[in-house]
């Protein structure tokens, strides 16, 4: 694939950025990265135009709608309808355009909320997932179903990626969006600046979390991009 074009939507991001690189150092000369100000990709024309501008060999769609617990508490709707139609959206256009391979970029959200630690691909359907993230996490776990089934029908290559829990430079420290990184980076440095011996973090501190650095992250799924071509979904971890 190193030959042909490979599209980031959401390559302007976070995690965008840190793969724009990546794939650049792994000889993908032609890597063209987008972001939410070039095109709205919950609507189907915007999609195609951007897919006959851009002419793509390969999609990796991270483009999200994304948050933290208190963002998704906020706005579910919100978080399900974008990040549903954004995708559903894209990959059906990817394919009637031609598109060679699709790099769906899935969320450890979409596992059940009592899945057995580590996780396994396999557990992926027992159960809903933890209801504050449930309308995200389904949303993005579509991506999984539709992937599988224009594989199933059309023989085309499209294949599912769950990176775990994210962190690195350049994260998002919005106290009203970040993830648990971040949020408690800030927490402890606004507390040092105020002098406080102590900073109130969610929940009982039971919870378990696993985090995989960026560039990690980026590796991963350029490493996916290059070598893996089969339905199943794959866990990014360390």
């Amino acid at each position: 694939m190193k030959e042909g074009r490979i599209w980031i939507t959401g390559g302007t991001g976070f995690l965008g950025r840190a793969l724009q690189r990546v794939l650049r150092e792994r000889g993908h000369a032609d890597v063209h990265a987008t972001g939410r100000e070039d095109g709205d990709l919950t609507d189907p024309a915007a999609v195609r135009a951007l897919l006959a501008d851009i002419r793509p060999r390969m999609v990796i769609h991270l483009a999200a709608v994304v948050g933290g617990i208190g963002a998704n508490r906020e706005h579910p709707a919100e978080f399900f309808y974008q990040n549903l139609m954004m995708g559903a959206q894209l990959m059906h256009e990817s394919w009637r355009a031609g598109v060679e391979k699709f790099v769906a970029i899935g969320t450890i959200c979409a596992y059940p909320k009592h899945t057995p630690v580590p996780f396994r691909e396999e557990d992926l359907w027992n159960g809903y997932p933890e209801e504050t993230n449930a309308p995200y996490g389904l949303a993005k776990k579509m991506l999984l179903v539709q992937a599988q089934a224009y594989r199933q029908q059309c023989g085309w290559n499209a294949i599912y990626l769950l990176p775990v829990n994210l962190y690195g430079p350049g994260d998002n420290f919005d106290p009203a969006s970040s993830h648990v990184i971040p949020a408690l980076i800030k927490k402890f440095i606004d507390a040092q600046e105020a002098g406080l011996d102590h900073v109130v973090a969610w929940g009982d501190g039971s919870p378990s979390r696993e985090f995989l650095y960026l560039d990690d992250a980026a590796e991963g799924i350029a490493l996916a991009a290059e070598r893996y071509d089969k339905p199943e979904p794959v866990n990014l971890v360390l």
